[in-house]
């Protein structure tokens, strides 16, 4: 496959969007010829036919539990069509962040085109608007551990299944996006001296790198703390030639030794540049001055880290990479110079087969700051007979296996390309904090975050990472709000901070019950430095990947290990008294 050329990819997605409801009607059709001897499809009838109305007539909507069985099935080693034609021969692991055990989900190769599509539709926009030329990409990339299930089907995350694909190394290619480290630091099985052997093989390419990613704005906020505390050793292993002895994988540590030569100007020119900055602001522009962008998964639960990702990136735009999840891709992001907060992403109609579920709140929910979810549902609608303005649940139908499947977003319709529309990320559907009648999103948690936030600025604070909890084993039931900050906070602060949190949260539901008393006082909890660090880890002791990792923003109660850490490192614990004792 030839450099993939930018015009031709545009023009092809202009014809495409230009009759997206066309497109949408031959997509499915295709999706139903390849897998028409689905076990799952002739169990509800279907029968092969692959028009839209005999489809969504008889294929209910599903969500992951009523498609489990199928899966299991594939993991234990049945190699007749369930839910594909041909044999599923890889699965994907979804995070596990929010309830600590992670889905399986069907992978295929067809799942890896319609990637690669997203990905050179949203190249081509963003090289037209920021041109890259042939150059590297510091990419904080991580492979993860890759399980056989006891049907020999091998089981690892979704990015892990592209990474090591030979068919997406070629599409990268074309997309003129290589990676500055070698294979062996990707898929390293130390993600702390794959970090380390990434900023060193990045500072070594510095003049040849144009573009910095990572699959989520955490993981790059993550990356450049740890470059202030490591860059003095990655300066000696530059100046010496010789790789700090903390890398200790023979892999990491032979490929690693391979691209390290001594050079003293390199090292002075980098600590010259870290010395000469103020509390880091500018670091990327600074020590790689031929980047013209960050790029990554910047909206959702990655809105928190975007202020420190913004401090690092100065003067260089922050790009948010394009909307999917585990199960599949929904859209692109063609519109590269719109900052993180109004991202919109235009749906790919060749990709999938996706439908809407208008959601309404009803009459006095309509609050603006509440994303509540006593939603009323009508009938999903197709992908061109949305309305601007309005929001939606996400239901998608892939190449991978999965039909009318809901992914639990809310979407809001921004506008429209050509007929396909461009949807706003708004937040997960599920449910965060609740009590009784309270409903809290994860989007009404951060809202409240920020807002209680505002009061640690005048004493140049920042909070460093946050989540939450139902504490019910007490009468009247609480939120916990665990909060670890950059340093130490006034106790006067930190009790401004618990009221603010509580008043915060305007959930008529919530408000409701604080004041007659059938939820009990916000408590806002103080963790010791270092305690997200400690969730990462064990996160990654189960297997999981960085490069899918999102801080947790509610902890499950089933979650204990995770509770053990927060409630091990918490130091200070205040109570809020904003709606009286």
């Amino acid at each position: 496959m030839p450099i993939c050329s930018c015009e031709e990819t545009i023009n092809e997605f202009e014809t495409l969007t230009r009759d997206a409801g066309r497109v949408q009607q031959d997509t499915l059709k295709k999706i139903l010829e390849l897998n028409a001897d689905a076990e799952y499809l002739n169990h509800f009838g279907l029968n092969g036919r692959t028009d839209v109305e005999s489809y969504k007539a008889c294929i209910p909507l599903c969500v992951h539990s009523d498609v489990e069985p199928y899966i299991q099935r594939i993991a234990d080693g049945d190699t007749s069509p369930l839910l594909t034609g041909k044999p599923v021969t890889s699965l994907s692991l979804s995070s596990g962040t929010t309830h600590g055990k992670p889905k399986f989900l069907p992978f295929n190769d067809e799942l890896l085109e319609t990637t690669l599509q997203i990905f050179q539709t949203s190249y081509a926009f963003r090289n037209r608007e920021y041109p890259i030329g042939k150059g590297k990409a510091l990419q904080f990339i991580y492979g993860s551990k890759q399980v056989v299930t006891e049907g020999g089907i091998l089981a690892t995350t979704a990015t892990t299944n592209l990474y090591r694909r030979p068919r997406y190394k070629e599409g990268m290619k074309d997309i003129q996006s290589q990676c500055c480290s070698p294979d062996e630091v990707v898929f390293g099985p130390d993600f702390h001296q794959s970090l380390y052997c990434h900023l060193l093989c990045g500072l070594i390419y510095s003049d040849e790198v144009h573009q910095v990613f990572s699959t989520f704005a955490h993981s790059l906020v993550h990356a450049f703390q740890t470059f202030e505390e490591v860059w003095k050793d990655l300066c000696a292993d530059i100046r010496d030639g010789v790789l700090s002895d903390k890398v200790t994988v023979p892999s990491i540590r032979e490929a690693a030794t391979k691209i390290l030569k001594p050079n003293p100007e390199l090292a002075d020119s980098i600590q010259r540049k870290c010395m000469g900055l103020s509390n880091w602001y500018g670091v990327i522009p600074a020590l790689w001055p031929n980047a013209k962008y960050v790029y990554g998964i910047m909206t959702g639960s990655m809105e928190p880290y975007l202020k420190k990702l913004r401090h690092y990136a100065g003067h260089l735009p922050l790009i948010s990479a394009d909307y999917g999840a585990s199960e599949g891709w929904v859209g692109a992001n063609i519109n590269p110079t719109l900052p993180p907060e109004q991202v919109t992403y235009a749906v790919l109609p060749q990709t999938g087969y996706f439908e809407f579920i208008p959601l309404e709140k009803p009459k006095g929910e309509e609050s603006e700051n509440s994303a509540s979810i006593h939603y009323i549902e009508s009938d999903p609608v197709g992908l061109t007979e949305v309305k601007i303005g309005r929001i939606y649940e996400v239901v998608i139908t892939t190449f991978g296996g999965l039909y009318r499947y809901r992914l639990g977003d809310i979407v809001k319709v921004a506008g429209f390309h050509n007929s396909t529309p461009e949807l706003q990320f708004i937040c997960r559907r599920s449910l965060v904090l609740s009590i009784n009648i309270d409903k809290n999103t994860e989007k009404d948690l951060q809202l409240a975050v920020e807002e209680a936030g505002k009061l640690l600025e005048a004493e140049k604070l920042e909070i460093v990472d946050f989540t939450s909890y139902v504490e019910k084993s007490s009468d009247p039931g609480r939120y916990v709000i665990f909060w670890e900050l950059s340093s130490d906070a006034s106790e006067d602060v930190l009790r401004s901070c618990a009221n603010c949190l509580d008043l915060a949260f305007v959930d008529a539901g919530y408000m409701g019950s604080r004041k007659i008393k059938t939820i009990g006082p916000l408590e806002l909890r103080i963790l010791k430095k270092g305690t997200f660090q400690e969730i990462l880890d064990h996160f990654l002791s189960l297997g999981g990947a960085v490069s899918q990792f999102k801080t947790p923003r509610f902890v499950n109660p089933l979650n204990i290990k995770v509770l053990q850490i927060l409630n091990s490192n918490t130091t200070k614990s205040y109570f809020s008294t904003a709606y009286g004792l």
